[in-house]
């Protein structure tokens, strides 16, 4: 109870600012919020905390345990085609059973079935956890991995372009986001720990980051591959984003199907963690005690926290966007600024991501400077992501360049940055950023382009998210460089100066 009280006041602090800025907003006359969407809001505010604060716990008790476990395990049996067929099926089983792709599957099934997409992108996923898992056994430099796939991915954006289906393009970024979720990542980030403890060589440190980065990639090429063979265009219905007035009939429903979306993504994992345990691990009972308390934490903290997104934050999200859709441009990108600057401290996996960061890296990059970076990578993807929607041009006018810096910056600076900055992309694009913030870009989109153009315009938003982060971890390594460049030559000039000193003293 100790240790879940400190998470819950950690989740506070975390979950505060974004609460108190749509309380704020909320008194001001441009936006005419309903007693029942306050009534909703402050209670999925609550929720939001003690979600997090479970989630928290049960990850630290459960699933980064339970990763490098399995990872560590796996390795020691020295058998490749064994790591690889396990890794492929854990890849392909968590993934189908993530509640973001069932989300986005309903999303198109006008034009993909709904049932194909979500097998190609479990497919794709379980394919990339072979390529990140073989990056660490050979020993292969992950910006080179990147750039090599990056480059495949904009050949096949080109395709798209040429067959006029450039609407897949925002659809499939934002895809690589929804399916790295709360429940696989820390799972994935420990098992690459796992992995690298066992069969790294002196570069194990960065060689623990990585995984998620190009899991990642797996989703995109899914829907890039299936927009190039689709012969439709896609189509898209805004969501019904009203708050209802039956608020606990609200609440009770969402956290039943919540409930058992949650209960068969984590089952899929606790499955093969037992078969793993009966095959080659065998835990004491002691530790599997611990681990079982830990997954009843996590399962608690999922619902809870994805049903105050669903309920509450998703309505609310949408009409703050459209609210602010009529009013000066540049306020609202100045609100979307500090809205993801704000975000991405409630984000879960960040702080499970922020903490691994520091313990890999033996304090060398601390949780507050992945903090620090990753609030400003944010709050700079939304403030642009509004601005594109408000001008109205496509998302390739971003996603390009902006890889093209990322890759670029992978070459210079210390490679531990480069595998942090990849992996925190696909961290922070989380559920508060698809469940509050995509709803955003939604409203200002229809209140501004109307609602024909938000596959066009507002999807993209999480692909921002993934992106930005990648340039402003990167330059946190160009700024590690620089001072400790700074330090050698000062201590080199206290080295001469020393060395003078005594040839004069001798003189």
């Amino acid at each position: 109870m100790k240790e879940l009280w400190s998470k819950i006041k950690e989740a506070l602090v975390s979950a505060l600012p974004v609460t108190l800025i749509v309380f704020v907003l909320s008194l001001l006359p441009w936006f005419n919020f309903t007693g029942a969407e306050l009534i909703t809001f402050s209670v999925s505010a609550v929720l939001l905390v003690l979600g997090i604060g479970f989630f928290n716990l049960g990850a630290d008790l459960a699933m980064t345990p339970m990763g490098m476990q399995v990872g560590a395990g796996l390795s020691r049996q020295r058998k490749l085609w064994l790591l690889l067929t396990v890794s492929f099926a854990l890849g392909l089983l968590i993934t189908v059973a993530e509640p973001d792709l069932q989300v986005l599957a309903n999303m198109v099934k006008a034009v993909i079935n709904g049932t194909v997409l979500v097998y190609a992108v479990g497919i794709g996923v379980g394919a990339f956890l072979i390529i990140a898992i073989l990056r660490i056994v050979f020993h292969r430099r992950l910006s080179n991995v990147l750039m090599l796939f990056y480059m495949l991915l904009f050949a096949l954006a080109l395709m798209l372009a040429v067959g006029d289906k450039l609407d897949f393009l925002p659809l499939a970024f934002d895809s690589g986001g929804v399916t790295t979720g709360p429940i696989t990542v820390p799972f994935i980030m420990a098992l690459g720990v796992g992995i690298s403890g066992v069969l790294g060589d002196r570069h194990s440190r960065e060689n623990s980051f990585g995984l998620v980065a190009l899991c990642s990639i797996g989703p995109i090429l899914a829907v890039l591959v299936l927009g190039i063979m689709s012969r439709d265009q896609l189509t898209y219905a805004v969501p019904d984003y009203a708050v209802s007035s039956d608020i606990m009939g609200s609440f009770l429903h969402t956290a039943a199907h919540t409930a058992k979306e949650v209960a068969i993504a984590l089952g899929l994992i606790v499955a093969f963690f037992l078969a793993c345990q009966i095959l080659f691990l065998r835990l004491s009972k002691r530790q599997m005690l611990r681990l079982a308390v830990g997954v009843l934490f996590t399962y608690v903290g999922l619902v809870i926290f994805l049903t105050a997104v669903n309920v509450g934050f998703m309505p609310i999200g949408y009409k703050l966007g459209n609210s602010l859709a009529g009013l000066n441009k540049w306020l609202v990108v100045g609100l979307g600024l500090v809205m993801g600057f704000l975000v991405v401290l409630a984000e879960p996996a960040i702080h499970i991501l922020n903490a691994q960061v520091e313990q890999i890296t033996g304090g060398y990059v601390t949780k507050r400077s992945m903090m620090t970076g990753l609030c400003i990578g944010v709050g700079a993807a939304i403030a642009l992501s509004v601005l594109r929607i408000i001008f109205d041009f496509s998302l390739v006018y971003y996603i390009i360049p902006g890889y093209f810096i990322s890759l670029a910056l992978s070459l210079f600076v210390p490679p531990v940055y480069t595998a942090i900055a990849f992996d925190s992309g696909g961290v922070a694009s989380g559920p508060m950023t698809s469940g509050f913030i995509l709803p955003f870009a939604v409203g200002v989109c229809v209140g501004t382009q109307g609602a024909d153009a938000v596959l066009r315009d507002a999807f993209g938003v999480v692909a921002m998210v993934a992106m930005i982060p990648l340039i402003t971890i990167q330059l946190l390594g160009f700024r590690a460089i620089i001072a400790n460049r700074v330090r050698e030559r000062k201590a080199m000039k206290r080295i001469l100066d020393a060395h003078d000193q005594q040839i004069i003293n001798f003189m």
